[in-house]
């Protein structure tokens, strides 16, 4: 396979806030960190030339949660909490 490579013909990709493979922009390929993986080595040799890929896309911060949400998650009811509180 032969790729008209640009300064931005990568781009790095991320999940639940890490980084795990590349984007070959010109096919949306998505390439593992794999040595043996034939567009890997095309990505390694792109670096080496230079290049540079675009970052991946920011992550998201959360929602931050409600009261509510912190007591569910903490496996309480209000009732539990005023208790534990002395309340």
């Amino acid at each position: 396979m032969n790729y008209k490579l640009s300064n931005h013909n990568y781009k790095l990709s991320n999940h639940n806030g890490k980084l795990d493979s590349i984007i070959r922009l010109n096919d949306r390929t998505f390439i593992p960190f794999d040595p043996a993986n034939r567009d890997y080595q095309q990505y390694l040799a792109w670096l080496a030339e230079g290049n540079t890929p675009l970052p991946a896309d920011p992550i998201p911060e959360p929602e931050p949660l409600t009261p509510q949400q912190k007591l569910e998650a903490a496996g309480l009811t209000v009732e539990e909490l005023r208790e534990l509180l002395g309340l």
